[in-house]
C-alpha cells in the first residue's frame, strides 16, 4: 500500500470587528507544490473564520493524506483535540447548552475523519514566517 501524501496545512482567519466583515486564508503546501486559498464574508466572526480556513484547507485535499495542520487559534485547536468528543457525545452541544458555530464543526468533523492530522499551535503574530503570509492573505480578502 502507498504512503498517503504529506501536506503541510497553515491557516488563519481575521475579522474587522467581531462580529463584523472577515476573511479566512489557508497554504497547504505537498513537496515544491504550494496552494494559497482565501475568502470572506460581510457578517462574520473571527471563531467563524479561523474554522472556515480549516475546513476549506481540508476540503481541498483530493485524497486521504497525512496532515500537519498549524493554526495560530486555540479555539480550533483544542475544539478537536479536546473538546470534540464530548459535543458529540452529548449530540452536539456544550456542558453548559448550545454549541456556537455547531453547523462549521460539524463540518469540519467530517472533513477530518478522512485523513490523518496532528493539529498544531501556533502563536499568532510572533514572527512565524508563514504564519504572517497567511495572516497578511485573510486580511486581503475581508471584504469592504
Amino acid at each position: 500500500m502507498a504512503e498517503k501524501p504529506k501536506v503541510t496545512i497553515y491557516t488563519d482567519g481575521a475579522c474587522q470587528g467581531n462580529p463584523g466583515p472577515g476573511g479566512w486564508a489557508a497554504i497547504l503546501r505537498s513537496g515544491q507544490h504550494e496552494r494559497n486559498l482565501s475568502g470572506g464574508e460581510r457578517d462574520t466572526t473571527n471563531n467563524r473564520m479561523e474554522l472556515q480556513a480549516a475546513l476549506e484547507a481540508l476540503r481541498a485535499l483530493t485524497e486521504t493524506c497525512q496532515v500537519t495542520l498549524y493554526t495560530d487559534s486555540e479555539y480550533v485547536k483544542k475544539g478537536i483535540t479536546e473538546w470534540l468528543p464530548n459535543w458529540k457525545r452529548r449530540n452536539w452541544r456544550r456542558k453548559g447548552g448550545k454549541l456556537a458555530n455547531v453547523d462549521l464543526w460539524m463540518k469540519l468533523d467530517a472533513e477530518i475523519s478522512r485523513h490523518e492530522i496532528r493539529w498544531r499551535w501556533v502563536r499568532g503574530h510572533a514572527g512565524n514566517v508563514m504564519n504572517e503570509r497567511v495572516d497578511k492573505l485573510a486580511r486581503q480578502v475581508i471584504p469592504d
